[in-house]
């Protein structure tokens, strides 16, 4: 059976609803790293809710199947619904050997995670975002995607639309995900022993935002 998750193919089945996908990356100098992932619908008919825990990605098992693979590590699985603003949410947290080895999973199985050797100590980080389909008059105002990298080095050439130290943000609607696209880096790798602190500390730092946000809105 085909996965059925896939960056939220349930849009083919949803007319009014509204996705935020969210995924925050942290590579180590050693190829290692961690994810946090973060997703969640707004709907504005209540049938919609339905046919979305329905199809499973807001449920807790089929999400973890979906980012399971024998060199990554689930660390944590929450779904969630927060009837105040009528959204549904999922998050993810992981830690993987290699950010290749993610490729191995259903739900980055076309993701094409790489980083590779490039000429002089360079590395060459990109990820493919495959084009979705979408109809039933879903708009593409009401689709956003957030990708948030911390590379281990200096980065010296990259297409994110936002840079910060060595963190870099890429942000699309669906309208400019098109037919697919790539977001790409190259860095210098940092000396393993000359990876400054302050990277670790901002990554945490970040996700602890995050993690206080949703924390929050849950609450209410």
């Amino acid at each position: 059976m085909k996965s059925k998750f896939l960056l939220i193919p349930i849009l083919l089945f949803i007319s009014n609803a509204c996705l935020d996908y969210t995924q925050i990356t942290t590579i180590k100098t050693d190829g290692s790293g961690n994810m946090f992932i973060h997703y969640f619908m707004k709907w504005t008919n209540p049938k919609d809710s339905t046919i979305i825990e329905q199809l499973g990605i807001f449920n807790k098992d089929s999400v973890y199947k979906e980012f399971s693979s024998q060199y990554s590590n689930i660390t944590n699985v929450e779904v969630y619904q927060n009837p105040g603003d009528s959204t549904l949410h999922a998050k993810v947290e992981l830690n993987f050997s290699t950010l290749d080895s993610l490729n191995l999973t259903p739900a980055f199985r076309k993701s094409q995670l790489t980083v590779k050797d490039g000429e002089k100590n360079i590395k060459i980080f990109s990820q493919f975002i495959p084009p979705i389909a979408t109809g039933f008059g879903f708009e593409n105002k009401n689709f956003s995607l957030t990708f948030i990298y911390y590379l281990p080095g200096e980065i010296l050439s990259h297409n994110a639309v936002e840079q910060y130290r060595n963190r870099l943000t890429w942000k699309y609607s669906l309208s400019e995900i098109g037919m697919g696209k790539f977001i790409t880096a190259t860095y210098r790798p940092f000396k393993l022993k000359e990876t400054p602190i302050w990277i670790y500390i901002i990554a945490l730092f970040v996700l602890s935002v995050v993690l206080v946000y949703l924390f929050s809105k849950r609450i209410k």
